[in-house]
């Protein structure tokens, strides 16, 4: 017997009778032979793993532009925790960790350089406008792998688009905005307790806020230090979840209503204060120069990225381009167009 089909069969002794199983999967969009290996999810993950997108998600901010101190969070490290956290709470649920690893390695494949203040730019600029979760559907649908796309399951690909929340619910009440499978529910929460908590705390290792900061209700129902407050949340939706019977992603509400409040307390507090908001109006400044400069120069813009033709429209393709580009990588080309250069005489 494949070694596949006995890890499918695993899953279906040991799964909840709630888990997607890899063996029930809707497929691909492409077909291609199955691995012998690896069941499906787990070779989505696999895929998400060796791409490039992921690889640059280490130099793409999270929350502070390009911190000199080792111990800041990248795209990359909130990727890995959100990875971690959605894992805990699908063990916990006895649901499929494979799937929920892979649409939580995935997330944020779409991701801009400079964070949110690179994803607003991009929206207020294209014709279409921009979004990080249907840009990261894009890269792993079309632009990976030269345009040839990964090929990821539909669940996988159905977590990764509806994982975003912004501002709104952490628990979709509208069937649309809500992942197919718990799977991909829990990612979407996973995400949003990795971020407020390790938000808050690299904005106290960068001096923004102080401990004694932080609300005294949240405290009191999540916790005093970043550790008891991830425990707490993550308990909070696994047994709130078994409670209902495990069909339901569900969450206590006084830790609910905590978390909204924390999250408010972020935008205040960090995400809009001058010393954060003040770099990323200049980091703003650098993507809208180089998209007027991609649009205005198609010729020069072909030769820099190395393409023969646009595969899109010119719009779009610079959007995709920009949208892959690291932090770095952006301050580098900008300074290499806009900048002069010092004339050695030798």
């Amino acid at each position: 017997m494949l070694v596949r089909k006995r890890l499918e069969e695993l899953e279906i002794k040991t799964l909840s009778p709630y888990a997607m199983l890899s063996s029930k999967t809707k497929g691909r969009a492409k077909e291609e032979k199955e691995c012998e290996i690896r069941p499906a999810f787990q070779l989505d993950r696999d895929r998400i793993i060796h791409s490039k997108a992921f690889r640059r998600l280490k130099d793409k901010t999270q929350v502070f532009l390009s911190p000199t101190g080792d111990h800041y969070r990248t795209r990359l490290t909130h990727t890995l925790e959100v990875s971690q956290i959605a894992r805990t709470i699908a063990k916990g649920l006895m649901l499929n960790e494979s799937l929920t690893e892979a649409i939580a390695l995935g997330h944020d494949l779409g991701h801009t350089p400079f964070g949110h203040a690179g994803e607003e730019v991009l929206n207020e600029i294209s014709s279409s406008g921009f979004n990080h979760a249907e840009q990261s559907l894009r890269v792993v649908d079309i632009l990976e792998k030269d345009h040839k796309g990964l090929n990821l399951t539909y669940e996988v690909r159905d977590g990764i688009v509806k994982h975003s929340k912004g501002k709104g619910e952490i628990l979709p009440i509208k069937r649309e905005e809500k992942a197919i499978t718990l799977e991909g529910q829990i990612v979407r929460i996973a995400d949003i307790i990795a971020y407020i908590n390790h938000d808050i705390d690299d904005a106290i290792r960068g001096g923004i806020i102080s401990n004694s900061d932080i609300p005294g209700s949240v405290v009191k129902i999540l916790g005093k230090t970043y550790g008891e407050r991830i425990d707490t949340m993550v308990k909070g939706v696994i047994y709130s979840t078994l409670d209902n019977g495990g069909k339901v992603i569900s969450i206590n509400k006084d830790i609910h209503n905590s978390m909204f409040m924390l999250r408010d307390f972020l935008y205040e507090k960090v995400y809009d204060c001058s010393i954060v908001h003040n770099d990323f109006l200049k980091a703003a400044k650098i993507i809208k120069e180089l998209y007027r400069f991609f649009i205005k120069n198609p010729e020069k813009f072909l030769k820099i990225t190395g393409k023969k033709d646009f595969y899109d429209t010119k719009e779009r393709v610079v959007i995709d381009f920009i949208a892959g580009m690291t932090d770095r990588y952006a301050f580098n080309l900008y300074e290499q167009i806009f900048l002069p250069h010092p004339w050695i005489i030798l």
